[in-house]
């Protein structure tokens, strides 16, 4: 089974005025790296049963430092040498720190792979969620739905495209370990089923195919963007930003039967 290398673009945050709340089924389930995910002065601990992974702030200004030129050596030697053949000594020698206090911090490279894993998802999803409380603050809630979907794509692709190489180790990890895969399809999950509540909206609305089941409609386009997105940034399929954008805006929108002639193509 090939489990694709990228967590969804999340479409719904770009629409919906009402986020998750923390802790409820739709909210993330990967904790490494979010803030109030960590507790002062505890080391490192092992992945939960549900499949997140969480690392501890180390107490002291210099114990913090250290982790973030771990965390900062990783990504370097995960983006060079991909998921399946980096080394904790690598990633030590690379931040200019001793083998053994990798330990101090992380319990091998899945963990800090796994930490590098929370704050690259953060960013991906972010400028969906981003731009829906920007669209608050400027008013412009009363954007259309294709105008909203066009957004939140470009948002996405830019970020995936700004962190292709850890994206492409991503998809390694997740063949192998399997508390990576499990994170990643969860989060997968969240975000089609918040995609499902938008679709669910226009539909109510009118603005949709009534006839469409909106979890697996989302699920199947999600997909589509996710697998793109890892063929021109990964593969290097050949195709410019705005094409793509254009191109997924225009699927998304001709699956949900939502009109794109009111958003001129972008420039």
């Amino acid at each position: 089974m090939i489990v694709r290398s990228a967590p969804l673009v999340d479409v719904a945050a770009a629409v919906d005025t009402s986020a998750a709340a923390p802790g409820t089924a739709d909210s993330a389930v990967l904790e490494v790296g979010a803030p109030g995910s960590r507790a002062p002065g505890s080391r490192a601990r092992a992945a939960t049963d549900s499949g997140s992974v969480a690392t501890h702030e180390p107490p002291t200004a210099r114990g913090r430092r250290t982790r973030e030129r771990l965390l900062a050596a990783a990504r370097e030697v995960f983006e060079r040498e991909g998921f399946l053949a980096a080394r904790t000594t690598d990633i030590a020698e690379a931040a200019g720190v001793a083998h053994g206090s990798f330990y101090t911090y992380f319990l091998g490279k899945e963990e800090i792979f796994a930490a590098l894993l929370g704050e690259l998802q953060d960013e991906l999803l972010r400028p969906g969620v981003g731009r829906a409380a920007d669209d608050r603050a400027a008013g412009r809630a009363s954007e259309s739905p294709a105008e909203r979907i066009r957004a939140a794509h470009r948002d996405y692709l830019v970020a995936y495209r700004r962190n292709a190489r850890l994206m492409a180790a991503m998809e390694q990890a997740a063949l192998v370990d399997e508390r990576i895969r499990r994170v990643r399809l969860e989060r997968e999950r969240a975000f089609s089923r918040r995609n499902a509540r938008a679709i669910a909206r226009w539909q109510s609305a009118g603005l949709a195919d009534p006839s469409l089941e909106p979890l697996p409609t989302a699920r199947a386009l999600d997909a589509m963007v996710s697998r793109m997105a890892e063929m021109v940034f990964v593969h290097g399929v050949r195709t410019s930003l705005d094409d793509l954008v254009e191109l997924l805006t225009r699927l998304w929108c001709g699956a949900l039967g939502i009109s794109t002639d009111s958003i001129p193509k972008e420039r």
